[in-house]
């Protein structure tokens, strides 16, 4: 068990050993519903994303990819570093070799993990859910018998063929030259993420 320990606590395998401490927070939170799966997901983490899909790793939550990542480049750096130490290397000669074994690590593990994500990206993509910025250039049907800058209801369908009745607004010099009422379609231009709405304009024709 000691040399388990020491195994863990070397470097390389000490990087990923504390990013694999992190990972198994982060998983007990999300069993325990303290937070959910797409954390790092979104607009806020774009950086993030745009990272994992450059790998190859979109398709699935960030989190799952980083899961992946982490623990088999833990696991990778584990076995080399026992391997370095079976020969006999120690002192500074094992910290030159953690070096080249840590990249082999990470290398292993990206391709690993993407052989993971391939299969699972269809169940994700599954149940995928409409964004409300996706909803955004989408048509609606007004719903209520007037939209104001302070009322107003309507329905969208999106892009997966699900419907949804979500609460619309109109500027008060579009609803003097393009006033909506109930049955008339309009177009989504923005959202307001504080008050959960939708500014919306009357479609030409309407």
């Amino acid at each position: 068990m000691g040399e388990f320990f020491t195994a863990i606590l070397t470097f390389p395998t000490a990087l990923f050993t504390f990013a694999l401490f992190v990972v198994v927070a982060f998983w007990l939170l999300v069993l325990v519903g303290g937070t959910e799966t797409e954390l790092l997901d979104g607009s806020e983490s774009s950086f993030v994303t745009t990272g994992s899909d450059s790998l190859g790793l979109g398709g699935v939550p960030v989190t799952v990819a980083v899961t992946g990542l982490v623990t088999l480049s833990w696991f990778t750096s584990l076995v080399a570093m026992v391997g370095v130490g079976a020969v006999g290397l120690s002192g500074v000669a094992a910290v030159l070799a953690g070096f080249p074994v840590l990249i082999v690590a990470v290398v292993t593990a990206i391709a690993g993990t993407r052989l993971v994500v391939i299969p699972l990206r269809r169940f994700f993509r599954d149940s995928a859910q409409p964004t409300r910025q996706g909803f955004i250039g989408r048509i609606c049907v007004v719903r209520t018998g007037h939209v104001d800058t302070g009322f107003g209801q309507a329905e969208l369908t999106s892009a997966d063929g699900s419907s949804a009745i979500i609460q619309v607004r109109q500027s008060a010099v579009h609803a003097r030259t393009a006033p909506l009422s109930q049955g008339d379609s309009a177009v989504v231009f923005e959202y307001d993420p504080a008050t959960d709405t939708f500014w919306v304009a009357a479609l030409e024709g309407n």
